[in-house]
Order: C-alpha cells, then sequence, then structure tokens
C-alpha cells in the first residue's frame, strides 16, 4: 500500500479510536450486577454485538435508542426488567469513555498529511461529547444520524464519499471492525487497514463475526504512524 496516494484519512470511532469494550464492560457489569447476576466480561460483549447488530438491522432508531434496546434485551436474557435509568445509562456513559493510549498522537500526526474524517454509527450529540477527548479538528463527521442507516451498509460509505467529493482510490478507512467497516469498505473497492486491538485477547468482543481481507493490518496506531 502506497500511503502517498491518499488525500483523506477516515476512521471508525468506537472500538477504533474510543476504547468502547471498556465502556460497554464497565456500565454492563455493574448494572447486570444490581440484579445479583454475575457474568463474563466477554459474555456481556457477545451478549452486546448481537443485540446491538439486531437493532440496528431494522428501521432506523438513533444510536440512543440501539442502546436502550439492547440494555432491555439484556435484561429479557437474563430475566431481569430494567429501570429507566438503568436503559439509558450505556448512552449517557458515552461521554466518559475514553480515547486509547495511542489515539490522540496519532490523530494529530496524521491531521499534517492528511485530511481527517470520522464515519461512525453513532448520533450527532453523543459524537459531539466523544470529539472533545479527541483533540483534533475533523474535516468530515459522517454519523449514522445524518444518513439514517448503519454500518456495514455501503450507504454510509457512498454517502461519505459524496460529501468528501473526491473519488473512492483517494480514500484510506482504517477500522477496528472487520463486521461493520472492514467488510463494506472492501465491497467498494477502498483501501482498507484493521486495527486489529483484540490480537491478544480471546473472542471477537463487541462485534459479530466476519471475514475479509484489509489491505493492511496493524495492531495499534501508534503501529501505523511508524509506517508512514
Amino acid at each position: 500500500m502506497n500511503l502517498e496516494n491518499f488525500e483523506i484519512v477516515s476512521f471508525d470511532c468506537y472500538g477504533t479510536l474510543i476504547d468502547w469494550e471498556s465502556g460497554i464492560i464497565t456500565v454492563l457489569k455493574n448494572l447486570i450486577a444490581n440484579h445479583q447476576i454475575n457474568i463474563s466480561p466477554q459474555q456481556i460483549l457477545e451478549m452486546f454485538a448481537k443485540f446491538e447488530s439486531e437493532a440496528e438491522a431494522g428501521e432506523y432508531i438513533k444510536y440512543r435508542e440501539v442502546l436502550k434496546q439492547v440494555v432491555e434485551k439484556i435484561g429479557k436474557e437474563l430475566n431481569f426488567q430494567p429501570t429507566e435509568s438503568e436503559l439509558n445509562s450505556l448512552a449517557n456513559s458515552i461521554k466518559n469513555w475514553q480515547p486509547f493510549p495511542d489515539t490522540i498522537t496519532a490523530l494529530q500526526t496524521l491531521k499534517q498529511k492528511y485530511r481527517i474524517a470520522i464515519i461512525s454509527n453513532i448520533d450527532d450529540d453523543l459524537f459531539t461529547d466523544t470529539a472533545k477527548h479527541l483533540q483534533i479538528e475533523f474535516d468530515f463527521v459522517i454519523t449514522a444520524q445524518q444518513i439514517k442507516s448503519y454500518k456495514p451498509s455501503q450507504k454510509n460509505f457512498k454517502t461519505a464519499i459524496k460529501k468528501m467529493e473526491i473519488t473512492p482510490e483517494k480514500l484510506l478507512h482504517i477500522a477496528q471492525s472487520i463486521y461493520h467497516d472492514i467488510v463494506p469498505a472492501k465491497a467498494m473497492g477502498l483501501s482498507t487497514i484493521w486495527v486489529n486491538r483484540r490480537q491478544e485477547k480471546e473472542g471477537l468482543g463487541a462485534t459479530l463475526p466476519a471475514s475479509e481481507k484489509p489491505d493492511l493490518e496493524v495492531p495499534d496506531l501508534k503501529t501505523l504512524v511508524d509506517l508512514i
């Protein structure tokens, strides 16, 4: 891959830039424990992946509502009824989810060379809270709320390319989720980098299983920046 060929670098946000699995586990483990149930972090993430994808696959609803459905379905799966506060707890916690240790330096470095974009399954207001942690000004922020569609739909990437007013070969997409990002981006002919942040962990975490070969695999963003 010739990294000189690209004009814009786009990122998935949650799982790639933001440590969403830590955020998800923190909230859901406490919530479930409040109902005298104890399950492993891996089981929590597997339930999240299943129920999030189900909620996103139907008619479009805001991501805040997606997360409410996730909590509701977890309650049903584990035989408890979440309170209204618990139903909103996951969405309300997003503002506290933190970047990975390598995220900010990587973004600042890449910003010197490329225009930087976000393509994320999120609501505009929820990303506004997250953006405060990321410490750069993005050239494009493209959310599921704007498109009324969730990745892995190709519609999200098609809309992004149109808004950016570039040809697909000038866009490099970087993401942690094979399911949400690498599969649809590759299907559109985009160049992709897979940030395999779970390479030393068991299971698939907060995303469903999927198979696609990225153009490049790195364990973290620091490794990527060192290649440029």
